[in-house]
């Protein structure tokens, strides 16, 4: 007979505690029931609650994601987001929306993560990998004063057939497409960090209603898994302005894997230049599309917010 999630978690969490050579390393307590200790912590003001699991094993994680991320009777956040043991890389990072549904990535999680496990002392590495539903991503860390101030992930190379994405639609790209949602035509490029997004270059954004078209583009026929969706505006040949409506979880600050899609279909409609920095309301990302690789690469800050208990 299989182990279950929360068995396969423990036996995990033993052989990695056995390699940092920790005494007791069948003493890993289970949340649940009683107070579970997390930290706070924001990419860009893309805020998640984040929970040490080398120490201790969330059994319920969808249900744990919607009690923190009520911003009213919870910690307040976009989501939850698990640190766990890899066997493919140096740690894992599990993302769970605020309407608990998994995500495959996320740009400014992952940046968290990298300061989260270098600033906590889980590592001494400046260079380390993450584990993700998305593959295995390279993170760089810029350590200043002992401290990490900066990471650049390696975001990997942009998806860009329909099929992949996923989008229905038939051809090799899905690029400046028409698309009437909610009665109105877009002309929408779709790009997959990882995860799908769907790109819309306006003129203006500041005065869109995001919770009224936010939802007709997430759950559009178009896209079977649904869709993130990023408007925005050019500035310059090297600047975008974004607003971003993130699936299961409504519009959000800043969304890096949207940030490195949007700087990809902004390429791809001869807007910009493969560098750009792109502005969002919660502050500001450097996206470079590397010619020669085919990778993109995000760099920007994370930072600490509080830590703290919840009893669940």
């Amino acid at each position: 007979m299989g182990i279950g999630i929360d068995e396969w978690r423990l036996v995990r969490y033993d052989k990695i505690v056995k390699s940092f050579g920790l005494k007791h390393p069948g003493a890993l307590r289970r949340y649940g029931g009683d107070q579970m200790k997390f930290t706070k912590m924001h990419g860009i003001s893309n805020d998640y609650v984040y929970v040490n699991c080398l120490e201790a094993a969330v059994p319920d994680p969808v249900r744990t994601a919607r009690i923190v991320s009520d911003r009213r009777c919870g910690i307040g956040s976009d989501g939850l987001i698990l640190i766990c043991p890899s066997e493919v890389a140096d740690f894992k990072m599990e993302i769970y929306n605020a309407d608990g549904s998994q995500a495959e990535m996320c740009g400014n999680g992952i940046r968290c993560v990298g300061k989260y496990v270098y600033d906590r002392h889980l590592t001494d590495r400046t260079t380390i990998t993450v584990e993700t539903l998305a593959g295995v991503k390279t993170l760089e860390l810029d350590v200043q004063n002992g401290v990490v101030e900066r990471v650049t992930v390696d975001m990997g190379e942009p998806v860009l057939q329909p099929s992949r994405i996923p989008v229905l639609a038939e051809g090799d790209r899905f690029v400046d497409m028409p698309v009437e949602v909610a009665g109105k035509e877009y002309h929408i490029t779709c790009v997959s960090m990882g995860n799908p997004h769907a790109v819309v270059f306006l003129p203006e954004i500041d005065t869109l209603d995001l919770e009224k078209i936010g939802p007709a583009f997430e759950n559009h026929a178009l896209f079977p898994k649904r869709i993130n969706t990023e408007f925005i505006r050019v500035i310059d040949a090297h600047t975008l302005q974004m607003r971003v409506w993130e699936r299961g979880a409504g519009e959000t600050w800043a969304c890096g894997t949207g940030a490195t899609a949007s700087l990809v279909a902004a390429v791809l409609n001869g807007l910009t230049g493969r560098q750009a920095e792109l502005r969002l309301r919660g502050g500001n990302l450097n996206i470079r599309w590397d010619e020669a690789t085919n990778h993109v690469f995000m760099t920007g800050p994370a930072a600490f917010v509080f830590d703290g208990e919840i009893e669940l």
